[in-house]
């Protein structure tokens, strides 16, 4: 059984976030049938949206949205997602 995952979670590098995605990966295995978006369409559709919205989330949970995260990077990850093997 993997780790649970937290929102709350923070990572410092990228080595950290690797390893959240392993055990992201693992808990779909694991719960996916528990994930409300089991589809790659509703799962990047909830994706958008939640990005869309994450300045009221920040604000729900007394935090400041970061001003400056590193965008680029997470876009050329997930366009990488679908050819890396």
């Amino acid at each position: 059984m993997t780790a649970p995952l937290s929102p709350d979670d923070h990572f410092a590098d990228r080595e950290a976030f690797s390893v959240f995605l392993a055990r992201f990966r693992a808990d779909h295995v694991e719960n996916g049938a528990d994930w409300e978006n089991r589809t790659l369409d509703s799962f990047l559709e909830a994706l958008e949206a939640w990005v869309s919205d994450s300045p009221g989330w920040y604000s729900n949970h007394g935090q400041d949205l970061p001003p400056t995260g590193d965008w680029d990077f997470f876009a050329r990850a997930l366009r990488a997602a679908r050819n890396y093997e």
